[in-house]
């Protein structure tokens, strides 16, 4: 996917990375490729329920494009496609944990606030 490079004052950094991790379900993906390691794609869609097989092909493509993880083909019956994170996927790692601990905060506040249907994606 092309991507559109900042070169601007402070800010556009923040923007250049949104666009590699926004969405509704990258950095979820990117969440549980740095934490639980190398998943297949079966493993990757019973972890992240709710995403829908073209979504998570897509998602993992765009991710795939721009770096951030490796897809693996294993030729064995039957095939099997591994994804693991790229050494500059892992550079994210630092903001995925921020984004988790602000997650699990924000959670916590809202205890009793939220209903069922909001959490379920």
């Amino acid at each position: 996917m092309m991507r559109k490079i900042y070169n601007c004052k402070e800010g556009c950094s923040v923007e250049s990375t949104l666009q590699l991790i926004s969405g509704r379900w990258k950095s979820v993906l990117l969440y549980h490729l740095i934490f639980d390691g190398e998943l297949r794609y079966s493993e990757l869609q019973r972890t992240v329920p709710g995403i829908t097989r073209r979504m998570l092909s897509l998602q993992l493509k765009d991710l795939e494009a721009d770096g951030l993880i490796e897809r693996e083909v294993v030729q064995e019956k039957p095939l099997m496609v591994i994804y693991r994170m790229t050494e500059y996927g892992y550079s994210l790692q630092p903001l995925i944990e921020m984004l988790h601990e602000w997650g699990e905060d924000y959670n916590q506040r809202q205890v009793g606030q939220l209903t069922e249907e909001n959490l379920i994606y």
